[in-house]
């Protein structure tokens, strides 16, 4: 009789034990993903306040999204780091007034200080005689997390789907 009491003790203290550690593991899961998407949400933040300032034409803010010595593939096969070019590249597309949006949603994924920004996007604007342009593509940009906790981008392709098309 005694021996089944305590196997009857042994077996509940298991269990209780096997529920307080899951518990342990569904928290620490819970808080890690909180963390998750707290920085998902600051990289999704860094590419909304870009394309915010770019409608703007706030090339201060634009150049604020970058990492010193980022690059941007304006055209397929060619990175640009040289800021002044960067800068000159964004003001000609001013020109024709774009206005991008992401109706498929963005993706983001990150390991440790990197995180990468999937999108397809879809820009429309106005060519200086007045002829309506609708163009659409893939970015993929990739960000690293600073010192202080904000991301910027490194590497800024609008143009990812030239792959796809060749």
């Amino acid at each position: 009789m005694r021996d089944r009491k305590s196997k009857g003790y042994l077996e509940k203290t298991l269990l209780a034990l096997l529920t307080v550690g899951l518990c342990n593991i569904s928290l620490a899961n819970d808080q890690k993903d909180k963390s998750m998407n707290t920085e998902k949400n600051k990289v999704m933040n860094t590419v909304q306040l870009m394309t915010a300032a770019f409608h703007k034409k706030n090339m201060d803010k634009i150049m604020a999204s970058y990492e010193k010595g980022g690059a941007i593939m304006f055209e397929p096969g060619t990175a640009i780091s040289d800021p002044e070019t960067i800068k000159q590249m964004f003001e000609g597309a001013f020109q024709i007034n774009p206005e991008f949006t992401y109706p498929k949603g963005h993706e983001v994924y990150i390991a440790n200080d990197i995180a990468m920004h999937i999108a397809p996007w879809i820009m429309v604007g106005k060519a200086p005689d007045g002829t309506n342009i609708e163009k659409t593509g893939l970015s993929v940009a990739v960000l690293r997390k600073q010192e202080n906790g904000d991301w910027l981008m490194v590497l800024d392709n609008p143009n990812s789907q030239t792959l796809m098309n060749q």
